[in-house]
This record gives structure tokens, sequence and C-alpha cells, in this order.
């Protein structure tokens, strides 16, 4: 049942006796919530912001609405972790309801400045007439924990030559300078990024538009963030509006990068490559990046989409936040690998060897609901050769190599309860064997997977909803032989 904008529009004050607690019981007995991700209590989770690390601690907030699961009055929820792997919520972290962010706290980034934490965010308002009018908005957290809003916000209009769908700040600092890239709409509907600076992350001056080859490329940048690595310029963002071209942009939005000579900041022309996507997957949007103390460059991102119904939404909860990831840059292409720490969740060890010959084969001791599974596949010949997991008596979900067509597939048309049908059920992209040898490394938790390709090569991410007692796992080869080397932790 959809909500009417009154209901969506509520701050958590405003619910009514016992529909929090009742939402909190319902989303309790949800037979989908996961054993190591991180998830809303309640509620609707979407994007990651705030990524940084202060005062000893990873700190992370995603963006909230408490009361359901519709994309309603947003907050910024705060969790912390000291490994990337074990994260305690700390409650509310921004709370709309100013006269800046009357009608949601919408994403953003983190700095440290002067030992504080500086949360820049978009305040989202509507006026009587539901006309948008977003705020560059700042708070404050102490370092005890304590989040401040500053009652002015930094960056007050939208340029001239863009909509008010102008939002999501990511901030960093070079050269003495603060600079922030913003997500932002042409007023001909088309999608670019724009560039601020400020002295001290309260003044902030309009430099210009990033200057890119994608003059006409979906009718909205989300979420930008840029950094560089190994010298390498890196300008990340989601696309909306984008047509399927034959396996990519299958989604329903986009996130990917582009990559190429680090912005010139003085006239912000950044000359680079092809625009390619983060993941091959489903459920992958909105990512945000931090800098970790020894230099690694981290994401994470939202395991969900916009305008998507998910299964969950009857439980009255949604979503959740992929595993933290390391990138690294290899000939022009980002590699993503499980962030190092997330073996600490590693449990009881099963090791696995097998050699199949156009067969399949259940393996009863790697089956479960939450694990890390590893295997590295040789191949023999075969045509098809893959990994059935979560599998029961209907239900699989499948990844699985086609030699013929050279491409990885993920197949999740029996994973279970389905939804966003209509963007098909398949997700597929061009992998070459390397010495005849596929590595796959899974993180299966109790409704989603994600999968790392030959060393983050590829990833594919996804959310699955199986019965409780799909916890199978198979291997098999068709049409020649294959060896399978696998072992599998339990996770915590």
């Amino acid at each position: 049942m959809k909500m009417s904008r009154a209901q969506l529009y509520r701050r958590i004050d405003q619910a009514e006796t016992g529909e929090w607690e009742s939402l909190k019981q319902l989303a309790e007995r949800s037979p989908w919530r996961q054993k190591y991700h991180i998830q809303p209590v309640v509620g609707l989770l979407n994007d990651p912001n705030g990524f940084s690390f202060f005062e000893g601690e990873y700190h992370l907030f995603y963006q909230w609405f408490p009361l359901g699961t519709g994309h309603g009055m947003k907050y910024w929820y705060h969790t912390s972790s000291s490994d990337l792997v074990h994260w305690k919520n700390r409650g509310i972290g921004i709370a709309p309801g100013g006269p800046f962010d009357s009608h949601g706290a919408f994403s953003g980034s983190a700095i440290e400045k002067d030992g504080k934490l500086y949360l820049m965010y978009t305040g989202n308002t509507r006026s009587p007439d539901w006309i948008r009018h977003p705020f560059q908005c700042m708070a404050v957290m102490e370092p005890d924990g304590v989040i401040t809003k500053l009652e002015q916000p930094v960056i007050l209009k939208v340029p001239r030559g863009y909509t008010d769908h102008f939002r999501d700040p990511k901030v960093w600092m070079e050269g003495g300078n603060y600079y922030c890239v913003i997500g932002a709409q042409r007023l001909n509907e088309t999608g670019s990024v724009v560039l601020y600076r400020s002295p001290d992350l309260i003044q902030w001056y309009f430099e210009g538009e990033i200057g890119t080859d994608l003059k006409s490329f979906g009718f909205m940048w989300e979420c930008p963030d840029y950094f560089e690595l190994d010298g390498t310029g890196i300008l990340l963002f989601s696309p909306q509006g984008l047509s399927p071209q034959g396996d990519r942009f299958r989604n329903i939005y986009q996130a990917g990068y582009l990559t190429g000579r680090p912005i010139h900041l003085a006239d912000r022309q950044f000359d680079h490559g092809e625009f390619r996507e983060l993941d091959s997957g489903f459920d992958f949007y909105a990512p945000q990046t931090t800098q970790a103390p020894d230099g690694r460059r981290l994401l994470t991102a939202w395991m969900g989409l916009p305008e998507v119904e998910y299964p969950t939404d009857d439980h009255g909860w949604a979503h959740c936040l992929t595993l933290p990831r390391e990138l690294t840059l290899k000939n022009g292409k980002l590699m993503q690998s499980p962030v190092r720490e997330l073996v600490k969740l590693r449990g009881r060890k099963t090791e696995v060897q097998t050699v199949m010959n156009d067969e399949s084969l259940s393996i009863a001791e790697l089956a479960g609901t939450a694990y890390e599974l590893l295997v590295e596949i040789r191949d023999g010949g075969a045509n098809r050769f893959g990994i059935e997991f979560r599998a029961g008596r209907h239900e699989r979900t499948v990844i699985y190599y086609d030699r013929v067509e050279e491409k990885l597939v993920l197949d999740r048309s029996l994973s279970g309860q389905s939804f966003a049908l209509e963007y098909g059920t398949e997700r597929k992209c061009p992998l070459e064997l390397r010495d005849g040898t596929l590595t796959l490394h899974l993180f299966v938790d109790v409704s989603s997977v994600e999968i790392f390709v030959n060393d983050g090569e590829e990833t594919f991410t996804a959310r699955i909803f199986p019965e409780e007692e799909s916890t199978g796992v198979n291997f098999f080869a068709e049409g020649g032989r294959v060896a399978f080397d696998a072992i599998k932790w339990d996770t915590e």
C-alpha cells in the first residue's frame, strides 16, 4: 500500500503511538534479516554517507527513513567500527526538520578539520506547492560524538544553468583548499557534476562544471565522488536514465566511474576514458569511498536501487549496505577486493576438492545460509560450469561461466521470492579465463550475495530472497571436465 506525501514526510517524533514498536517487531520477525551486513533496525536504508575515519574509528552514516519502506523523510543514521567488520549502531546522526532540511537530510560526506568531523549534506525542502529547493548544509561532530547542525546553509543557491536536482556533496582537501563535487542536472535535463572550492569548509565558491565528454549521458548524476589512485583521477557517479546496451546498463539506474589524468582544478577539465560500471550484478548503487589511515581507498555502496520494490518491504524494513571493499587500479580499471579485515568473520573452515565430468554434484559440507566461499575452478574443456548456492527443492542462485560466449553469468530466476522482473533475471559480463582458471569469492548472507571474480576483476552484487531451508551448494560441469577446489568459512 502506497503512502501519501503526508505519511512519507513524517519525522520519527510524529509516529503514531505504538507505530515504531510495531514496525520494529515486524522487522525482527523477518526471515531475511542479514547476519553480517549493515542493515536498518527498522525502516528503509539507502545511500551510504559520511564514510570517514575519525578519533580511532571508522564512521559510516546512511540514509534512513524510519517509518516504513517508502522513500520519505530521510535521516542520517550513524554506525561506527574499529575494524570495518563489527559495526555498532549509534542512533540518529542528523535529524531533518529545520528550515533548510524540512523534508529530509539527503546524502553527503565527511572530512576532519581541527579535531572535529564536518558533515556536509544536502538539505531537502519542499514548498507548499511541492517545488523542491535544495540547500547544501553542514553539521559538526565533536570527538564525543555529539553532532550539531550549523544554523545556515554553506551553499544557499543552485547556480544558474541547473535545476533543483542538485545534491550529494563529496568533499576533500587538496593544496590548502577544500573542494567538493555535487551531482547536478542541467536545464536541458542532462546529468553532470559541478565543483566548489572553500578555504575553510564554510565559505564556498562555485568553480563550474567538471568538463567531461559525456554531454548527454542520462538525466541526473547522483552521488559523485572524486579521488586519485596511483596518479590517476577517478570520478565515481550514479547516472540515471541510461538505456541498456547489450549486457551493460541493465538495472533501473547505474553506478560507475571514469578514469583519466587528474582533474585540472584551475579549469576543471577531466580527460578520461569510457564509463565503466562498478558492479555487474543487480543491486548496487550510490557508492562512496574514504581513505583508510594506511592509505587504502575503501568503498561501500547501497545494496539496492531506487524505485524498486523489495520483498522485505512488507516486513517493515528494506535494504542493506555492501561489505567494505578495497580499490586498486590495474590498466585503467578499478579492481575491488573484500576489505582484508573481513577475515575476522571467519569461523569453522571446510575444504573440498572434486573433479567433475559432465555432471552435477551436491556438496553437503558446504551448505549454509551465511558464509564465505572461495572456489578455484580449472576448466578441462567444459562448455559451461559453475556453482549453485542457496539451493533447495525449487530454488537456487547460479553463477556460471559460458565458455562459448566467454561470459560469466549470475542467474537469480529461481532465487526465491522474485522482484524487479521487468529488469530481467540474469546479469552477464565478458570474461576471459586466465590460464583456464576462474576464481570465485562469494560472500553469502541470509538475503544477499557479493561475488568477487579473479581477485576483483569483476564483482556481482545481488539481493536474493530464498526460503530458510534452501541451503544447498552444488557444483556442475556441462560438456566436459572441470576441477573445483573450495574453501568455506562459516561467518559469525
